[in-house]
C-alpha cells in the first residue's frame, strides 16, 4: 500500500475514532445527568415519605398522650372525690368528738 494511502487511512480512522470517543462521552454524559436525575427524584420521594411518617407517628404520639392526659385526669378525678368524701367523714367524726367532749364538759359542770 503507497504511503499517502496509508496515511488517508490513518486519519480516516483517527477521524472514525475521534467521533467514537465523543459519542461515547456524550453518552456518558447522558447516563450521568438521567442517574443525577433519578436520585434526585428518589431523595425527593424518600424526604417526602419520610416527612409523612414523622407526620404520622407525632399524630399517634399527641393521641397516645391526650389519651394518658385523660386516664390521669379522671384517676385525679377520682381521687379528689376519694379525699372529699374522706374529709367529710373526718368532719362528721371531729364534730362528734367535740360534741362529746362538750356534752361531758357540761354534764361535769351540772
Amino acid at each position: 500500500m503507497p504511503r499517502p494511502e496509508v496515511l488517508e487511512e490513518l486519519q480516516s480512522a483517527e477521524g472514525a475514532a475521534a467521533e467514537i470517543i465523543a459519542a461515547a462521552e456524550e453518552d456518558a454524559a447522558q447516563t450521568v445527568a438521567a442517574a443525577r436525575e433519578r436520585a434526585a427524584e428518589i431523595r425527593a420521594a424518600a424526604e417526602a415519605e419520610a416527612t409523612e411518617l414523622r407526620q404520622d407517628r407525632l399524630e399517634a404520639a399527641r393521641e397516645e398522650i391526650a389519651a394518658e392526659a385523660d386516664t390521669i385526669l379522671a384517676a385525679g378525678e377520682e381521687d379528689r372525690e376519694e379525699t372529699i368524701e374522706a374529709a367529710g367523714e373526718q368532719v362528721d367524726a371531729a364534730v362528734d368528738a367535740v360534741l362529746a367532749r362538750f356534752e361531758r364538759v357540761v354534764d361535769d359542770q351540772t
